[in-house]
């Protein structure tokens, strides 16, 4: 068998911070506070299908849950004078209530904007996904995209694979494409990772992407000991 391990996770602790960063002592509290992170996340993922959403993080102390919705597209969740993102919010405060908590925690949204959608994964993927879905050629796709990634200056490597039925043939298959390095072994290269669904009429095409922003150094300053 093969030993793959999720780049994202592999890296944690070391280039990554959780994307869930809150403790609990209680195991009650632990086991609502899990509860309230699964059901948002599968709330948003599906609310904000399309919008560019590059992570969901969610932050907590001890009466407060705030939840940071990473986006290449802040103006579309956000809406005209900020009426998406109130309208969102209550959706979310919605679901929390519906889960009949002992005490449901005080809420707050804030949504950032990506700077850089082409070195993102997630984002890339869902740019994927989104030219499989409107019927454009699979292989142009990949490759149109793959170039687009490339060109920006941030990044050293891209591979971007497929996998389904690929231009509606009967038998499932993969095509991957790769440009540059992606040193999957070396703790210090900042690779991000994404997985997406392309949802056709004759079913759905799985997309991974892996992209390669260079090595991650410590700050050579930071580090030396202070007298």
């Amino acid at each position: 068998m093969t030993h793959t391990v999720h780049p994202y996770a592999h890296r944690l602790g070391i280039l990554r911070d959780w994307k869930s960063r809150w403790f609990s002592t209680n195991p009650r509290t632990y086991r609502e506070g899990i509860k309230i992170d699964t059901s948002i996340r599968e709330f948003l993922v599906k609310r904000l299908r399309g919008m560019y959403v590059s992570s969901i993080e969610i932050e907590r102390n001890r009466n407060m849950l705030r939840v940071i919705i990473k986006t290449s597209r802040p103006g579309l969740i956000i809406g005209r004078s900020g009426e998406g993102s109130v309208k969102l919010k209550k959706e979310v405060e919605k679901i929390i209530r519906s889960l009949k908590l002992t005490t449901p925690p005080e809420m707050k949204l804030d949504i950032e904007e990506v700077r850089s959608p082409e070195s993102d994964a997630a984002i890339v993927s869902q740019m994927v996904a989104e030219g499989l879905e409107k019927r454009m050629p699979f292989r142009r796709v990949i490759k149109q995209i793959a170039e687009k990634v490339m060109a920006n200056r941030d990044v050293e490597g891209v591979r971007i694979g497929i996998a389904g039925r690929l231009g509606g043939g009967d038998m499932a298959r993969s095509e991957e494409i790769k440009k540059g390095r992606i040193p999957l072994q070396t703790f210090r290269a900042d690779i991000d990772f994404a997985r997406e669904k392309a949802y056709l009429p004759y079913g759905v095409i799985g997309v991974k992407v892996w992209i390669y922003r260079g090595e991650i150094f410590a700050d050579k300053e930071a580090s030396k000991p202070k007298h």
